[in-house]
């Protein structure tokens, strides 16, 4: 069994083989972060404690299955929101205790990346694989299937984060991703030229604040003052969101055709929330085409935090023998 906590979304899932999904519960918080445009930490773990235990009787009953038929339990230990994972891990630890299984300790980030071994049961290493969410953008390589090693990651806002800053500019609500995409489905999305910040040459680092505030000078006007803010039309809007997302996905496609050509390899394996945007989806898929490369994107339900993907890792680890003591503790961090 997963169990998933590192932000706003209370999940758990029983997974058999590694590879057969029994059941997948996820309780979203949408709701309650909406009139604060983005997630509230406190309000967050707060909701994590009103609604592990009926997540977890919930996907035990669907799955049909009782504690003493689970061979262990994985948990999201890193990296979030703290008081969140502080929820998760704390309740895996006493299911652990009562129940005499095993703890695996799961990074949210190696989680991700195998959503895709999970959804594509052929995908193996070497590859280079690209975690793109609220909080974190980064390419690693993988030699090995639970040992990523980091090429670059964001300088200062992650993707999903410029996505949910460029909807409140917009006044489109959150979240931001699913707002902004719906906002610029056939709006020209060359119309409005917004920056591409690639921190040159052969960087595989990220960023996304220019963009984010090329938006807001092109809304509010150079002071950014509310009193500038523009009367954009319809039209004008949805070519403002249809040009952001354009240009974040040419950043995001480009830097994986730097990681696959500067360490020779083929296979790109793509996950995490902002994975679930159609156009990033149809971009990746359509360069791949052209590229001697291939592309692994799991279905969009696995791209959002899930704990199928938290007990798919933990299937792994397990058959490594890296088993976790109820010594281990929660970190906002991550691991490296």
């Amino acid at each position: 069994m997963g169990i998933e906590t590192s932000c706003d979304e209370t999940a758990a899932a029983v997974v058999a083989d590694g590879r057969r999904t029994l059941a997948s519960v996820v309780a979203s918080q949408v709701a309650l972060h909406r009139k604060f445009a983005g997630v509230v930490p406190e309000v967050a773990s707060r909701a994590h404690l009103e609604r592990i235990l009926p997540v977890v009787e919930e996907v035990l009953r669907e799955a049909q299955v009782r504690p003493r038929d689970l061979e262990a339990i994985a948990v999201t230990v890193r990296p979030g929101l703290i008081g969140s994972l502080l929820v998760g891990v704390s309740f895996a630890k006493t299911l652990a205790l009562l129940w005499g299984k095993p703890l695996l300790a799961v990074d949210h980030l190696q989680a991700h990346i195998e959503a895709c071994f999970f959804s594509h049961p052929f995908l193996s290493p070497p590859l280079v694989a690209l975690v793109v969410s609220g909080g974190h953008t980064s390419l690693y390589l993988l030699r090995e299937r639970t040992e990523p090693v980091l090429l670059g990651a964001t300088t200062d806002d992650a993707a999903g984060e410029a996505f949910d800053k460029v909807a409140s500019i917009l006044g489109l609500g959150y979240p931001g991703g699913p707002a902004i995409e719906q906002a610029a489905r056939g709006a020209d999305p060359r119309a409005i030229p917004f920056p591409r910040t690639l921190l040159g040459e052969d960087s595989l680092d990220f960023s996304f604040s220019g963009i984010k505030t090329a938006v807001l000078y092109f809304c509010f006007g150079q002071n950014a003052s509310a009193l500038d803010r523009k009367s954009l039309s319809a039209e004008a809007e949805a070519q403002v969101a249809a040009g952001f997302q354009e240009a974040v996905v040419d950043v995001l496609v480009e830097k994986c055709r730097r990681a696959l050509a500067q360490t020779g390899l083929s296979r790109l394996a793509v996950s995490g929330g902002v994975a679930a945007n159609s156009r990033l989806r149809q971009r990746l898929v359509e360069t791949a085409d052209r590229e001697p490369w291939t592309v692994a994107i799991p279905p969009k339900e696995l791209c959002t935090d899930n704990a199928v993907m938290v007990a798919a890792l933990g299937y792994e680890l397990l058959r490594r023998g890296e088993v976790a003591t109820l010594e281990v503790v929660a970190s906002a961090e991550a691991d490296r």
